[in-house]
């Protein structure tokens, strides 16, 4: 009998100290601004630490490199030819990663285009009168093959030429946050910067994450209208779009993504694509990178790179209707779609 309730005592104590030790914690949610947009964080902690400051920090510091509106940044004083010499880390990985998806895109994705781009009013200074002969002055300080980056030294062909990392800084930076959480040991969190997004882990019921992808429509606001929900475990998803960024002129519209080869703004039926990648810097920039392509030639980059998935929302040939096309890799995560 002794025996009995000895067992049963310590039946009882396994069962507390295992109910002690299946505390649920609640997700730690935070935001702010950042980059000219904004950020939303979610994540999985079991202290409960908050990690606001750090988290602005981290974004505050990048934008010492990366951002062409803080005058001092590393990036500015680049293309002022201020400095030839960078040993910035950040600096590095941005220019690599950069050209390792210019080199596979066939220059689509070209860090360098910024002169275009601001003369074509989607950059920081005042929109010219383009013509012609704008675009064949601009075009000799394009082109990525005509800079390098070698035991820290920066070298160009021509003094004029600038870089612009926008088109890929918005996902590294969701990649930076990312590191820290993963330094923290935090493995669950969901990282939202102006719509590029990185989730890792699971919630703790062991739902997956679940994010919407944007259906085009002019001027219209962050998450206002949702084309398709993905679910996300362990992957990165960027998206980039004519629909929002654009101005009409003599019934011609302009869109802000500008095709490096010809100097001029896309003109093709592809409205947005969202991108699959390991890390959001890659998933950013290949967003990018077929936005100036146009669907045919993306699906043909595609077919050889297994690393990367893509949804695709063009407007068709009958009264502009939209219509959509994924890979496989999306078909897997899919939890809605409206086609």
């Amino acid at each position: 009998m002794k025996h009995a309730i000895f067992i049963f005592s310590i039946s009882l104590l396994s069962v507390l100290f295992f109910s002690c030790n299946t505390f649920i914690p609640k997700p730690v949610k935070l935001g702010g601004s950042t980059q000219g947009t904004y950020y939303a964080i979610t994540y999985y902690d079991k202290e409960g630490r908050n990690f606001q400051l750090a988290i602005d920090s981290i974004l505050k510091d990048f934008d010492t490199v990366a951002s062409m509106w803080v005058d001092s940044s590393i990036i500015s004083k680049v293309n002022r030819n201020e400095i030839t010499k960078v040993s910035n880390a950040d600096f590095k990985n941005l220019y690599e990663k950069s050209f390792y998806i210019y080199e596979k895109s066939n220059g689509s994705f070209d860090p360098t285009v910024g002169p275009l781009v601001n003369a074509w009013g989607f950059g920081f200074t005042d929109r010219m009168k383009v013509d012609q002969h704008i675009v064949d002055s601009l075009m000799p300080v394009v082109g990525f093959n005509k800079v390098s980056f070698k035991d820290g030294i920066l070298h160009k062909e021509l003094m004029g030429i600038q870089f612009d990392f926008n088109a890929i800084a918005q996902g590294y930076s969701v990649d930076l946050l990312g590191n820290f959480f993963e330094s923290k040991g935090i493995q669950n969190y969901l990282i939202d910067v102006g719509g590029e997004v990185l989730g890792k882990g699971r919630k703790p019921n062991g739902d997956e994450w679940q994010v919407g992808i944007e259906k085009p429509k002019d001027n219209a606001e962050y998450g206002e209208s949702l084309e398709a929900i993905v679910k996300l475990e362990d992957k990165a998803l960027a998206t980039s779009g004519n629909y929002r960024k654009f101005y009409e002129e003599g019934g011609v519209r302009y869109s802000h993504t500008i095709d490096p080869k010809t100097g001029y703004p896309v003109q093709h039926s592809l409205l947005s694509v969202s991108v699959l990648a390991d890390n959001c810097a890659f998933a950013d920039g290949w967003a990018t990178a077929f936005m100036v392509m146009g669907l045919d030639k993306s699906i043909e980059i595609l077919g050889k790179d297994k690393s990367l998935d893509a949804y695709f929302i063009y407007s068709g040939t009958n009264n502009g209707e939209l219509r959509t096309y994924f890979t496989e890799g999306f078909n897997e995560i899919l939890v809605e779609d409206e086609e």
